[in-house]
């Protein structure tokens, strides 16, 4: 990143229930990259996905952060009020030919790509076949993809992993936008709300970034720049999976300074920051690892 440049960072979590260890690491990486730059720090309540939330875990998880002095430089930014701006998005790609609608049930792309003798779903998601690429052939359109077949390989870098690459085409196929159920898909959401939040560097658990070269080719189709890219190491649960509430996460224990400042070394010593005694402020201790932050991951 040039010194001239503003750097503007984020973390979104989605409300599906109250931040716990794994999350924590991912909060706590943003915020100090954002502080290490002298630049902003955002929160995005990633809640495109109303089904999955969980009634007042947003209002929860912002508590959290603040027990935590995990502060934003602005005010929230909720998904769920922002479903005009990803139909704008759509519309666009819709005029220019960039995405199509889809008829396919789940169950019919497993039918098809077992014809096909495609692979099994990677991270829980078929590779599309392209069935309905050339057209609904009479039927009802049930979602909209975006067309990725002949689409270069998708180069970056990545702060912590070093140089990635993926064949979206190839290892994804035309990956939904427009969900079934009428929802906007999480890769559509957050490359226009990235976007129009001016989000220069994205700091996020490895888990997400295997989503990066689908997101980078949404930018690049809607005109958009593309930030600069972190991935964090997991916290994993006891069955060797990231952990989530399905495998045992517990919430965090925010309830007093000394007990915050503990779930924050915790999460400081994932992130391979050193931890002194002397440091029994939750100020003094962030203020510690912002310095020690460029060590770990440089700027750019």
């Amino acid at each position: 990143m040039s010194a001239a440049a503003v750097y503007r960072g984020r973390f979104a979590p989605s409300p599906t229930g109250p931040l716990h260890a794994g999350s924590l690491v991912a909060a706590l990486a943003s915020w100090l990259d954002a502080r290490a730059h002298g630049g902003h720090w955002l929160v995005r309540i990633e809640d495109v996905d109303l089904p999955r939330c969980v009634a007042g875990a947003d209002q929860h998880i912002l508590q959290q952060l603040a027990q935590l002095g995990l502060l934003p430089d602005e005010a929230p930014l909720w998904q769920s009020s922002r479903n005009s701006a990803y139909q704008d998005a759509l519309t666009r790609l819709q005029a220019a030919n960039a995405v199509y609608p889809c008829a396919c049930s789940r169950k019919e792309i497993e039918q098809a790509c077992a014809r096909a003798g495609l692979p099994k779903a990677r991270n829980g998601e078929l590779i599309y076949p392209g069935t309905c690429r050339t057209g609904l052939h009479g039927r009802s359109a049930r979602a909209w993809r975006l067309r990725t077949a002949g689409a270069a390989p998708v180069h970056w870098s990545d702060r912590a992993l070093g140089a990635q690459q993926q064949d979206v085409g190839q290892e994804v196929g035309d990956f939904v936008l427009l969900r079934a159920d009428g929802y906007f898909a999480y890769q559509l959401a957050v490359v226009v709300d990235d976007a129009a939040q001016g989000i220069s560097q994205v700091v996020r658990g490895a888990d997400l970034c295997d989503n990066t070269a689908r997101q980078i080719l949404l930018q690049q189709a809607l005109g958009l720049a593309t930030p600069g890219y972190l991935h964090t190491p997991l916290v994993l649960g006891a069955n060797g999976e990231k952990l989530s509430k399905q495998n045992g996460a517990a919430a965090l224990d925010c309830s007093s300074p000394a007990r915050a400042l503990e779930e924050l070394r915790r999460a400081a010593r994932r992130l391979g920051l050193q931890c002194q005694d002397s440091d029994d402020n939750i100020g003094f201790a962030l203020a510690a690892w912002v310095a020690q932050w460029p060590s770990l991951f440089a700027h750019t």
